[in-house]
């Protein structure tokens, strides 16, 4: 399996009119049928994340997401507040331009930004990526998407969501000619367990998946669930208040 070939197989499996689930689901069975390196021991990183108790520290539902300020991918600070200011936020947490299960997510919620934007919500990405990484992102993701660059994983950190890719990970990696030390202008090897939070304009979650199986992610029907959820709430509140 040549890079050019994983290259087209994702853009292929990112254009699928299919959910999101299967999506990723088929990127899997292509590492079967490649008999990649990385399935192991991605199936060995997963088992050692699951050890773990990843999201217990992180706003549950209820909960006020704390702030940030994080460049975008045009270079503009952009933090928590504006982008709540005009109504739902859905934010995702992401391992970076190069992971492909983040780009199959990201695509998808790219595919649905348009009845989200019905809904009122915005879509923000974060990831380590240094903007010029971001930068290698398909367009239509970079267009439709916020993408906010968290150097150093120091947001990330605070919601106690970052985890060291290990040893055998950064090794596999190496060989393909990928180092994280140079996307991410550090040395760490860290990355944020894939995480999705819905946020209300007050920047309180309602809904949030915490993942740390990287192959799994939130669903794009959950979300829109969440999204219809918090609508018909905010009208019957505004109902409420005027009698009616």
């Amino acid at each position: 399996m040549t890079n050019d070939v994983l290259a087209a197989t994702l853009d292929e499996i990112c254009q699928l009119d299919a959910p999101l689930w299967r999506r990723l689901e088929l990127f899997v069975e292509k590492q079967r049928e490649w008999k990649t390196p990385f399935l192991p021991a991605g199936e060995r990183l997963v088992d050692r994340l699951k050890s773990g108790d990843f999201g217990h520290s992180a706003p549950q539902v209820g909960e006020t997401m704390p702030g940030f300020e994080l460049p975008d991918q045009s270079g503009r600070m952009r933090n928590l507040d504006e982008l709540v200011s005009g109504g739902p936020l859905v934010m995702s947490l992401n391992r970076g331009h190069w992971c492909p299960f983040c780009r199959i997510e990201l695509a998808a919620l790219a595919d649905a930004h348009r009845d989200f934007d019905a809904l009122g919500a915005k879509i923000v990405s974060i990831m380590p990526d240094r903007q010029q990484f971001v930068g290698r992102l398909p367009a239509d993701i970079r267009r439709r998407l916020t993408i906010l660059s968290d150097i150093d994983n120091e947001f990330v950190l605070s919601l106690d969501l970052a985890f060291w890719l290990g040893d055998e990970m950064r090794e596999l990696m190496r060989d393909q000619g990928l180092d994280l030390g140079e996307v991410h202008g550090n040395d760490s090897w860290c990355v944020p367990v894939p995480a999705t939070f819905v946020l209300d304009g007050s920047a309180r979650v309602v809904a949030r998946r915490i993942e740390p199986d990287f192959r799994e992610r939130m669903s794009i029907e959950e979300i829109g669930l969440a999204l219809q959820s918090l609508r018909a709430k905010q009208s019957a509140g505004r109902d409420a208040r005027d009698g009616r």
